[in-house]
């Protein structure tokens, strides 16, 4: 009797080991499905994907010297900001003699020309039509501001300052996108 007791309960034992091993088993494994359904969806659905293209630190730093040369060219002394599709500041060169404000109106203006994919010249024509663009912080509505883009989205901004008009700061902005396409 005794053995038969022993061996019923080992066996119970075993059983309801089984029964919770497969029930904590199976518990989990519908939290995982619908998470690995999610991600093969929008794995095929390109609505929910998007790829963008990112200029380099490299590629950032060859355009701010290219825009420094050629603003040295012509004596002018300016600083120099590269910055990412989403403002954030790449590379920053401030030239010899350069006026201190120039450092934070450069990268102004290449926030502004990435955030509208446009010069910021072109940029500072609109303030007739809407005053309040102004006072959208970060940004500055004078020209020196190049956008770069890539499959016609824009991808970076290039922004110069301290010549002593906005149209050779963009000219030098310029300078800086040409030298990408190299």
């Amino acid at each position: 009797m005794k053995k038969k007791f022993l061996l019923g309960t080992t066996a119970a034992v075993v059983l309801a080991a089984g029964t919770f091993g497969a029930v904590s088993a199976n518990a989990t494994a519908p939290q995982a499905a619908p998470a690995a359904a999610a991600a093969k969806k929008a794995d095929a659905d390109g609505d929910n994907l998007r790829q963008t293209t990112h200029l380099t630190i490299a590629a950032a730093t060859e355009a701010a010297q290219a825009a420094l040369k050629a603003a040295e060219k012509e004596n002018q002394r300016v600083s120099v900001a590269v910055v990412d599709r989403n403002g954030t500041t790449l590379v920053t060169l401030r030239g010899d003699g350069a006026g201190p404000q120039s450092y934070e109106s450069a990268v102004k203006k290449a926030y502004t020309a990435v955030s509208w994919n446009a010069p910021t010249s072109v940029l500072a024509g609109r303030l007739a039509q809407a005053p309040n663009l102004k006072d959208i912080p970060g940004t500055l509505f004078l020209a020196g501001g190049a956008p770069v883009t890539a499959n016609g989205g824009p991808i970076a901004g290039i922004g110069v300052a301290g010549a002593p008009s906005g149209d050779l700061d963009e000219k030098f902005a310029q300078a800086g996108v040409a030298s990408l396409d190299d």
